[in-house]
């Protein structure tokens, strides 16, 4: 196994790795936190997922931006970042910024005080973000990127070239393990220690199984998966894992 350390931090449950040459923390929650620079990145909020399913009615409790937002919030609280990296398909749509409600846009604004807020573009928000940032701006508070490097990493949407150092969301990976005839099925990352794949910190968004052809050819060697629970990450070989 490529990955170096894999061990638990006991007080916050982080699954604690080497990435690129630096301490990385996988949080339960399913973000990163870099120490050594004060960056949190998180991917995919989908943000405004059930209100996009409510106009072409299909009815979902409209609660997952608020979820969303609070569950970012409390990782902001939880280790002070001077950065906060968002690794693209924050919203789930180009008008999904004229249906988020004044008091989740007050809480985006929030997130922004104090720190650094980057929004990395991704292939669902590619149009509504840079309408945001466009003439006048002002419609979101932090930056606009493509991709983003930190250190001898290079924070961006989509998996891209082999370049080591990547740390991307998009494939909102998840690990599937068979028990006894028993399944469990978690949001997870999934890392070889030179790219690692974020599992999605919407509220709403969905998985892809980590044995899913789409990360063939993605990692140099066997990567490890970090499977989230509500207290811990659990590190688990790939080998162990179902497909479905």
């Amino acid at each position: 196994m490529s990955v170096r350390g894999d061990r638990v931090c006991e007080r916050s449950g982080a699954l604690l790795i080497e990435l690129g040459g630096l301490s990385a923390a996988l949080r339960p929650s399913g973000a990163l936190w870099l120490a050594e620079l004060g960056v949190l990145a998180v991917g995919d909020l989908h943000l405004e997922k059930g209100s996009a399913y409510a106009a072409r009615g299909q009815l979902l409790p409209p609660f997952d931006t608020a979820d969303t937002l609070g569950r970012l919030e409390a990782e902001v609280a939880a280790v002070s970042p001077r950065v906060v990296v968002l690794l693209g398909d924050s919203f789930h749509d180009r008008r999904a910024l004229g249906r988020l409600s004044r008091a989740d846009a007050d809480r985006i604004a929030g997130l922004g005080r104090g720190r650094k807020l980057i929004w990395i573009i991704g292939n669902h928000d590619e149009e509504g973000l840079e309408a945001a940032f466009g003439a006048g701006g002002g419609a979101l508070p932090g930056e606009l990127a493509a991709e983003l490097s930190v250190g001898a990493l290079t924070l961006r949407h989509e998996p891209g070239g082999g370049a080591p150092g990547e740390v991307c969301g998009h494939l909102h990976p998840c690990a599937k393990v068979v028990r006894a005839g028993r399944s469990v099925r978690r949001r997870a990352f999934v890392t070889d220690g030179m790219r690692l794949i974020l599992p999605a910190f919407g509220a709403y968004a969905g998985g892809l199984n980590v044995r899913d052809p789409a990360f063939d050819g993605l990692f140099a060697q066997t990567p490890l998966v970090g499977a989230l629970s509500d207290r811990r990450v659990y590190a688990l070989p790939f080998g162990a894992l179902s497909g479905d």
